[in-house]
């Protein structure tokens, strides 16, 4: 793709767009291809060689001038092509805008995208998921934008799990959460996500030196009452 040129993909576009009844010149004004029929709106293609934010900045200057923009770039070969391709399909999705590809060994043009206004799915299961988290959570532990260990509603219930066998010692599920207020505290130290809980007989749990780590190193831990 190195040695391409942009022009390579003009006259494959414009044979593509004269089958459709349109009449495409190139190079009006700031607009690489320009096809226009009858009354319809115009349409504006901007081309380059490969994917770029050049390539998408250029598209979306062109939707002040109209609501028909494709962008255009040479059909690639592999599956390294493909991803980009569904990425940028995507993208062009979200941005209104449509996409061309061109097969530059027989002039090819295929459409992947019309252009159309972005009518997002919105999923009430993910966000219901997103505000259980939320209020679940105490307090603001995690960094926004963080790349490390996210401190998750669960882990923080696991901590005062953990922290509340550290104090007491081997206890039933069913005391722990009456104590610390972690409902799940049974189902936590059964699943034993972290390494944290020893089952020592049915329906009582010990803690392990990873959760006494753990517990240890809690930070700002509400307090937990110890049985006596």
């Amino acid at each position: 793709m190195a040695n391409l040129s942009e022009t390579e993909l003009y006259a494959p576009i414009k044979s593509f767009l004269e089958g459709q009844g349109y009449t495409v010149k190139g190079e009006i004004g700031s607009v690489d291809v320009m096809a226009v029929r009858g009354e319809e709106p115009p349409v504006l293609i901007e081309m380059k060689t490969a994917f770029s934010l050049a390539l998408f900045h250029q598209g979306i200057a062109r939707q002040s001038m109209s609501d028909t923009v494709y962008i255009a770039v040479p059909r690639g070969k592999g599956r390294r092509f493909l991803t980009a391709l569904k990425a940028n399909t995507s993208l062009c999705r979200r941005l209104g805008l449509g996409l061309l590809t061109v097969r530059l060994q027989d002039g090819f043009v295929e459409a992947h995208l019309d252009p159309a206004p972005y009518k997002p799915r919105k999923s009430k299961h993910r966000l219901n998921r997103l505000l259980r988290e939320f209020s679940r959570r105490d307090g603001d532990p995690s960094t926004g934008g963080t790349r490390g260990a996210i401190v998750t509603a669960y882990r923080q219930d696991a901590e005062k799990v953990a922290h509340y066998l550290l104090l007491n010692g081997p206890s039933a599920g069913r005391e722990i959460a009456k104590a610390t207020g972690v409902a799940r505290a049974t189902a936590i130290m059964a699943a034993n996500h972290y390494g944290w809980f020893a089952r020592i007989s049915r329906g009582l749990y010990g803690i392990t030196d990873t959760g006494e780590a753990a517990a240890q190193a809690r930070e700002n831990v509400d307090p937990v009452p110890v049985q006596n």
